[in-house]
């Protein structure tokens, strides 16, 4: 919270990623087949550069990374008939292990049953730039296809030669090949057996329309689910490696504090305690967390303080602190935005604010880590497990191939791992003892320490022509960010703007990230204007749309919702709204109940309808969509995160507000299965709709239009 951003570490999805230089995988073909056995595999040569970070842009100091350049390993058949695909992508409760098995078995024509996949390990999976951004579906998906569809033409031309006949009349099924003519068949296990073959995947391959899937498009059940709900499954938390210590960090009073002096020699003095000092950084590792946190308790720290800002001061903060001129990357124009706010019939200006709020993942961070030979093996819940690795190796003084980081299927994120902290507290608290430490977050440590998503402010004017049209939007958004910060309205004199501000929070990536803020303001703002205009709500957005997939979602949802509806009891009221990011839309309807005597608000109602092309997995998806949602109640209604004097004032669920069981309405999700459009991500954009619906609602309810997030953290008597 230093307004010194010397003081402040500013993690990289603060930043816009861009070009890399390429990373070289260690594993070579020979090693590969010594580890997974003899068997057929597929090595590929990415061409494009993807995955972008879309976050609050700053210097370009961090590198993008991109898919592998060099050759990497994808799949395995193995002689059993086992497919092994490999992916640098996490799983961190978005369901891909079960998505991208499908996609494999799909295009490989095998029981969905025979993959397995290996996901985030930098030792044996492709380089991967990290889970986040909703591109592990639009990237890896069509990536692993055309993988999978250059091991069925491989062992097609094994069956060929095998029988010495052409390989064209041969047809690749059930996990075997034929030959229709004679009718003879091998199966992929016996085709496997005693070869090491390997192929570069070609340039180009043609691959299996959406309309032709079989197994990707439907509804399997996650993998290795009982695991996961009888507590079998290990997170990081459960890993416990032999001789392994458990580590504890000392934390400043407050952000920007620097230490002064430290008397650490009651800790070292425990028996089996190792107390480690490196420069500002003080921890301890015992045989148990309770001895580490009683020598942790010992040590007799002091600190400097400095001045901080307060969440009553920061959208003062954040608009009287921007940057004087933004870059011209950060500003769009066309048309006059003046002439045509001078012509409106109707104009409205407003400005709406959005407090910082917590990641609250169901599991804090957490890392294993282990020193053998000089090198380093963590274990740790990730989202860049590559970038972790790359981290750990300059960190330590290393090479990258004496580091490997492995994720373990993860409790959540949300945006919220991407950093290496954990990983790095736990390595050097292992190096020091010569034993594996464990570093568990407390709930309040993740709380207090982790990145937040940063506040913002936001300034629109808005003009309609008598006639409903829109002609004039005026969009300025100061420092939460430029994720769909663009209109998708016709609008012929249009501005949007970024604006940056010096960090106060440690700030980053977050589901939507400053698209929600964006689609909050616009959203409310379009409800607004088209009050002014004596329009129904959904009647104005048709009016300015020309974008038809927008069109249909929100065709889709006020269908089911039954829009527009007539009011049964008092204190109820209903609003829409509508966006697109990541490739993907969403248009949500919500319904709330104002209490008459409290004034508290209850969402009685939530229908989404959602769209991003060709669906892999719709129980997936579905589960996606209503956790997104569920999410989205709490940064509409209630989560902001509190601080003064350099300490974050609500560090614990009992004063951070999150959704409850009894928050959670009716809820709807639509999902619109577009087989001619390529597969879109699914993580970020559900969640971008509901607070503008929400607020909506809450305006036709009582009139009281809420231009600020959260918007009834103490009920309407607040508001």
């Amino acid at each position: 919270m230093s307004n010194v951003e010397g003081k402040l570490f500013i993690e990289p999805e603060r930043f816009e990623f861009s070009a890399a230089p390429f990373h070289q995988f260690e594993l070579a073909r020979r090693d590969f087949f010594k580890i997974l056995g003899a068997g057929i595999a597929v090595f590929a040569i990415a061409k494009d550069a993807l995955a972008r970070q879309e976050t609050a842009p700053g210097h370009r100091s961090f590198h993008n990374e991109e898919l592998p350049k060099d050759i990497n390993a994808w799949l395995h058949v193995g002689e059993d008939g086992s497919i092994t695909g490999f992916t640098g992508k996490a799983e961190i409760g978005q369901n891909i292990r079960t998505a991208l098995a499908q996609t494999i078995a799909d295009e490989l024509r095998v029981p969905f049953e025979s993959v397995r996949m290996v996901t985030a390990d930098t030792a044996l999976t492709p380089f991967d730039a990290g889970t986040f951004g909703s591109r592990t579906t639009p990237t890896i998906t069509p990536q692993l296809r055309r993988v999978a569809a250059a091991a069925r033409d491989l062992l097609v031309g094994v069956a060929a030669k095998e029988w010495n006949v052409a390989p064209a009349g041969l047809v690749a099924a059930d996990a075997k090949v034929t030959d229709p003519a004679s009718g003879r068949s091998l199966k992929y296990a016996e085709l496997a057996r005693g070869k090491t073959l390997a192929q570069n995947l070609p340039a180009e391959d043609p691959i299996t329309p959406a309309t032709q899937w079989t197994i990707a498009g439907k509804a399997i059940p996650k993998v290795d689910a009982r695991a996961f709900v009888t507590g079998k499954h290990q997170y990081t938390t459960d890993l416990r490696p032999a001789g392994m210590l458990y580590g504890r960090v000392l934390r400043p009073p407050s952000f920007g504090a620097t230490l002064t002096s430290c008397d650490d020699s009651v800790a070292k003095a425990m028996t089996g305690v190792v107390v480690v000092r490196d420069g500002e950084f003080v921890g301890v590792a015992a045989p148990s967390a309770h001895e580490a946190q009683k020598a942790l308790d010992a040590i007799h720290a002091q600190w400097k303080e400095v001045p901080q800002t307060s969440s009553k001061e920061i959208f003062s903060y954040l608009r009287q602190n921007a940057a004087a001129k933004s870059e011209d990357r950060f500003r769009k124009q066309k048309g006059s935005v003046e002439e045509g706010l001078a012509s409106a019939a109707h104009r409205l200006d407003a400005t709406y604010t959005v407090a910082y709020i917590a990641h609250v993942p169901l599991e804090p961070r957490a890392a294993v880590a282990q020193w053998a030979d000089g090198k380093l093996t963590v274990w740790t819940g990730t989202q860049r497990p590559f970038a972790n690795r790359d981290e750990l190796a300059e960190v330590f003084h290393l090479p990258e191939s004496s580091v490997r980081v492995i994720v373990p299927d993860t409790g959540s994120a949300y945006g919220g791992k991407h950093t290496s902290d954990a990983a790095l507290e736990a390595a050097r608290l292992a190096r020091a003892a010569g034993r594996p430490v464990k570093v568990a977050w407390t709930r309040e440590e993740e709380f207090t320490w982790a990145y937040f998503r940063p506040a913002g402010v936001i300034e629109v004017k808005g003009g309609v022509a008598s006639d409903g049209t829109l002609n004039a939007w005026d969009f300025h958004n100061y420092h939460s960010g430029m994720s769909g910060i663009e209109t998708p309205y016709d609008v012929a004199n249009q501005r949007t703007e970024y604006h940056q501000v010096p960090l106060i929070l440690r700030s980053g990536s977050y589901r939507g990230l400053a698209a929600t803020a964006n689609h909050f303001a616009r959203e409310t703002q379009m409800d607004a204007l088209a009050n002014a205009a004596k329009m129904d709500p959904l009647e104005f957005r048709m009016k300015n749309l020309s974008n038809a997939r927008m069109r249909a979602v929100l065709e889709a949802a006020a269908k089911s919702f039954g829009w527009p509806r007539k009011k049964t009891q008092e204190g109820q009221g209903f609003g829409i709204a509508c966006g697109d990011e990541k490739g993907s839309y969403v248009a949500t309807c919500a319904e709330i109940a104002v209490d008459k005597t409290s004034r508290a608000v209850r969402v009685v109602r939530l229908v989404e309808a959602f769209e991003c092309g060709a669906i892999v997995n719709p129980d997936g998806l579905r589960n996606q969509v209503v956790g997104a949602m569920i999410q989205g109640l709490g940064g509409a209604l209630f989560e902001a995160v509190e601080f003064e004097n350099g300490r974050i004032k609500n560090p614990h669920f009992a004063s951070y507000r999150v959704p409850r069981f009894r928050d959670v309405p009716e809820i709807e999700a639509i999902l619109l299965d577009r087989k001619d459009i390529p597969s879109a991500g699914a993580g970020e954009t559900p969640i971008m709709a509901v607070a503008p619906a929400i607020g909506n609602a809450i305006f036709d309810a009582t009139g009281v239009r809420l231009n600020n997030l959260p918007m009834v953290p103490n009920g309407l008597w607040s508001a």
